[in-house]
């Protein structure tokens, strides 16, 4: 009689594969972190919520400005408002820019590949000469450096491409707020259910990017191209965001001769589940500016709980990165349930062998993570 038992893995963090095979998540369930998850994703759906409506702004009405100074405007240009900018009163949507260069630098996925095609490069071409039409100096500047302005067109495409999937983001962890308010959402489990469920519902959703000159329309990115949520953009986001990142500055060395950055960007770890949350409000650290935005949307419940801390609110971006990490790996326990090869409570023999080895390379990655600290 064939046994259906998988021999017991030598994996270091073992634990958290049987975590996951058992129907659990990389986070520990219990009713405190529950309530952090909850409360830091209110926030952030939030903030996110601001920063796809300014991405989306950007691609479709900043497209080959070069000096860009109102882009963070969206448009409602008044002197309050100037001022507010420059006193610093306002969201920080330089993060969502970090997020899109480092997705964009890292590549990865069909918007990564579209976006070298002779097709995106003849409709980009096409909005050149039409945004630039009887401008001599940018069209003789076009001619001699000819990869400089589809360059800013492929960034304007990432702008897009990275809004549109955190508009689906926001929704879904505004929506999970909703849902526990009204006390539907009780376990880490469920919190993971919940996103899986999102994701699997946007999966398909079309990613596709236009913008409009002189009452013409210009597809860069056409339905046609067959670019879609899930592969096109939140795969490419979980790995560049949550896993590659960049170097911070000020933390590690950029000199070639210190040898502190990998000579393999594919070897990076500097993403949101590797980054210690104590250089937390340092001055160079891009994060800072999410938990800075993330602090002013707490719900007060969450908010209450870090006032009981040790410290209260001295701390308080710290706080919030640790509540954050804790919310970045049930999102990525939902990637994992939502890419494996088969359903994780399968009892096919193979089929939880194929499982075995898949999550074992996800743990792999995970050695060096802050999932172990998120756990402690």
């Amino acid at each position: 009689m064939v046994s259906t038992q998988l021999e017991p893995s030598k994996h270091p963090l073992a634990k958290y594969i049987y975590r996951l095979e058992s129907g659990d998540a990389l986070l520990k369930d219990s009713p405190e972190n529950v309530t952090e998850v909850v409360g830091i994703l209110k926030s952030y759906g939030v903030v996110l919520d601001a920063y796809s409506r300014n991405l989306i702004y950007i691609a479709e009405n900043q497209f080959l400005v070069l000096f860009p100074f109102f882009k963070y405007f969206n448009g409602e240009i008044t002197f309050a408002k100037l001022l507010r900018h420059w006193w610093h009163d306002r969201i920080n949507f330089e993060y969502a820019e970090y997020c899109m260069k480092v997705m964009f630098w890292h590549g990865g996925g069909g918007l990564d590949a579209y976006c070298d095609t002779p097709a995106f490069r003849k409709a980009a071409e096409k909005v050149i000469q039409a945004k630039f039409r009887g401008n001599v100096a940018m069209l003789g500047l076009h001619k001699i450096f000819p990869e400089f302005l589809p360059e800013q067109m492929r960034q304007m495409a990432y702008y897009s491409g990275l809004g549109q999937f955190w508009r689906v983001m926001a929704d879904i962890f505004l929506n999970l707020s909703d849902r526990y308010d009204r006390g539907e959402i009780q376990s880490i489990p469920q919190v993971v259910q919940h996103i899986l469920d999102g994701l699997v519902a946007a999966a398909n959703k079309p990613i596709t990017y236009q913008v409009k000159l002189k009452g013409q329309v210009y597809d860069l990115i056409p339905k046609s191209a067959g670019l879609t949520f899930l592969p096109d953009t939140a795969v490419p986001y979980v790995e560049s965001v949550f896993f590659r990142g960049t170097p911070f500055p000020g933390t590690i060395s950029y000199n070639a001769q210190a040898y502190q950055i990998p000579y393999d960007q594919e070897m990076f770890a500097y993403g949101a589940l590797y980054a210690d949350p104590l250089p937390t409000g340092g001055a160079g650290i891009p994060p800072t500016l999410l938990m800075q935005d993330m602090r002013h949307f707490l719900p007060e419940y969450l908010h209450e709980i870090y006032r009981q801390s040790f410290r209260k609110e001295d701390d308080l971006l710290v706080q919030i990165c640790q509540s954050f990490q804790k919310a970045m790996f049930c999102v990525t326990t939902a990637a994992i349930k939502g890419l494996a090869p088969y359903p994780l409570d399968t009892t096919d023999p193979e089929k939880k062998k194929a499982n075995r080895a898949y999550l074992e390379r996800w743990m792999n990655r995970f050695k060096t993570s802050r999932l172990v600290d998120a756990n402690s």
